[in-house]
C-alpha cells in the first residue's frame, strides 16, 4: 500500500504508510490487556441488589425461619414469628418437618444487614434436612436494582 506524491520523475522520493509501529503498538496494548483483564474480575466488592419479586401462591401455612441482626433464629408459621431457637433445634425441626409433610415449603427471612455467610447456612441446612421449596423473603417496597440502596 503506497502512495505517490509529485510528479514521479523528480528524485525517485515515496511516501509510504508505514504501519509497522501501529502494529506493534497494538501487540503491546493486547499483552498488557490479556495480562490485566484477569485482575480485574477478581477482589472486586459489590453491593448485591435488592429486588421486589411478586408473591408466591401458599395453599398452606408456610414455615418461616426469620434471622435477625443481633444473629438469634426464629421459626415460625406465616405472621407468628415463633420463639428464638438455636441452629441445631433448627436443624431438628426442619428434618421432622420435611418428614412429616415431604412437599412443605420454608421462606427465609433475614434481615439486610445479615451476613450472607448466615443465610447461606441456614438455607443449605433446610436443602439438607430434605426441604423441596425454599424461598428468600424480599420487602416489595425496596427500591429496584439499578436505584442506590
Amino acid at each position: 500500500m503506497g502512495m505517490s506524491v509529485g510528479d514521479g520523475d523528480s528524485d525517485g522520493l515515496m511516501a509510504e504508510i508505514n504501519v509497522t509501529p501501529f502494529v506493534d503498538v497494538m501487540l503491546v496494548l493486547l499483552i498488557i490487556f490479556m495480562v490485566t483483564a484477569p485482575m480485574m474480575t477478581s477482589g472486586l466488592e459489590v453491593q448485591l441488589p435488592r429486588a421486589a419479586a411478586p408473591a408466591l401462591p401458599q395453599a398452606d401455612e408456610q414455615a418461616v425461619v426469620t434471622l435477625t441482626v443481633e444473629g438469634s433464629v426464629h421459626l415460625g408459621t406465616g405472621t407468628d414469628q415463633g420463639q428464638a431457637i438455636s441452629k441445631e433445634a433448627l436443624a431438628a425441626s426442619l428434618k421432622a418437618m420435611a418428614q412429616n409433610k415431604p412437599d412443605q415449603g420454608v421462606f427465609i427471612r433475614a434481615d439486610g444487614k445479615v451476613p450472607y455467610e448466615e443465610v447461606a447456612r441456614v438455607l443449605a441446612m433446610a436443602t439438607a434436612a430434605g426441604i423441596q421449596k425454599v424461598g428468600m423473603v424480599t420487602d416489595p417496597r425496596a427500591p429496584s436494582a439499578g436505584a442506590s440502596p
